[in-house]
């Protein structure tokens, strides 16, 4: 197989899909590997070190597309990306299909397969290549809500962990799978006050086993979450259906509940967002704010820990990556039916119903 690793150009992103020994085991294997200058060195990894591992160093990623029978990435093709995907070459990334109708087009019309990282499942039912970068961003995003509660950031001015004298701040999380765990861990560290809301029972009961003393949780319904919005001065967005768009919990209409300049963050945004104000920024112009209420909604909130997230996202994503590679998509796809979750459009066919669901197109079975 001919593997390649393009620079990753979506804006602010610095996460790059391949470490050096990656490549070195690629090549241990009997493979080739093409990456673009420059790729890893948001990273902190040199196109020396790629070259020492055996890859060969192209100057442009036209180049590594074009030459490239495998393309491995952290976030999804940019619209400049698009047009050089090619027919049976396998996209093995991130892609967030229920969120981008014309990436979803896009990959159908290019006839390859595309083999999304955030599909990929376990026997455990859980989703073990987007489980890192959730958990990055669940940390991320009390770092970032603490950040924007500042007052010249438009926040309220709340310290979260309060001092001796004066309360700490209060932080919902909305959702109690892995993003909201981290976030609630990491609140709840700080010193603030937290509840976590969902609607999985047993997922609220284990919460209470392990969480800290200052972590309690409720049942998630829309009249608990407007009573803790008005208490709330960081609010996370956790939610998660795999593969799908996110649903919207919080209305434009319940802002008004809301305190001015308290925070939301909005970690779905990258599936939708369940915020129905929330749009996509970046890490360059992260927030904005609606009725007084500050927005974080970076759709990369990993890429601005890029070496740390590097680190986390390869080491799921390799062992995978060697036997796609080995294999090719469809024989790894009959021999293991979590991979065949991964495969979201092959060949011009859309294989995942959630995605298709998401935008009314035509929903095939992945046949293997």
């Amino acid at each position: 197989m001919i593997v390649g690793v393009p620079t990753e150009v979506k804006t602010d992103e610095f996460r790059v899909g391949m470490r050096p020994v990656g490549v070195e085991m690629l090549i241990r294997d009997g493979h080739s590997v093409f990456v673009q200058a420059g790729a890893g060195l948001g990273s902190g990894f040199t196109d020396e070190q790629y070259t020492a591992a055996g890859a060969t160093m192209l100057p442009k990623a036209s180049e590594v597309w074009e030459r490239s029978q495998m393309i491995v990435k952290v976030k999804e093709p940019q619209p400049a990306e698009i047009p050089m995907i090619k027919a049976d070459q396998i996209v093995f990334t991130y892609f967030h299909f229920a969120a981008d109708r014309d990436l979803t087009i896009g990959c159908l019309e290019s006839k390859c397969i595309a083999c999304a990282y955030e599909t990929l499942t376990d026997d455990a039912g859980r989703l073990p290549l987007l489980t890192p970068m959730s958990e990055v961003a669940g940390k991320l995003s009390i770092q970032e809500g603490a950040k924007h509660l500042e007052r010249p950031w438009g926040g309220s001015g709340v310290l979260l962990g309060g001092v001796p004298g004066v309360a700490p701040g209060n932080v919902l999380v909305i959702g109690g799978g892995v993003v909201g765990t981290c976030a609630a861990r990491m609140a709840a560290g700080l010193g603030a006050d937290v509840v976590i809301a969902d609607i999985n029972l047993d997922r609220l009961r284990a919460l209470d086993e392990f969480m800290p003393e200052n972590v309690h949780t409720i049942y998630s319904d829309p009249q608990a979450i407007r009573e803790r919005l008005a208490w709330a001065d960081l609010i996370v967005g956790a939610v998660l259906l795999p593969g799908a768009r996110a649903p919207k919990l919080i209305r434009r209409d319940d802002l008004k509940h809301i305190r001015p300049g308290s925070v939301i963050v909005d970690v779905a945004i990258d599936q939708g967002g369940c915020v129905e104000t929330a749009k996509v920024t970046t890490h360059r112009n992260p927030v904005y704010t609606v009725d007084g209420v500050v927005h974080y909604c970076v759709g990369n909130m990993p890429g601005a820990v890029a070496r740390t997230s590097t680190q986390a996202l390869t080491n799921a994503t390799l062992p995978w990556a060697l036997k796609l590679a080995k294999f090719g998509a469809d024989q790894l796809a009959r021999m293991d039916h979590h991979f065949a979750n991964c495969i979201n459009t092959t060949r011009g066919t859309l294989v995942n119903k959630p995605v298709a669901e998401a935008h009314d197109l035509e929903f095939a079975a992945l046949s293997t």
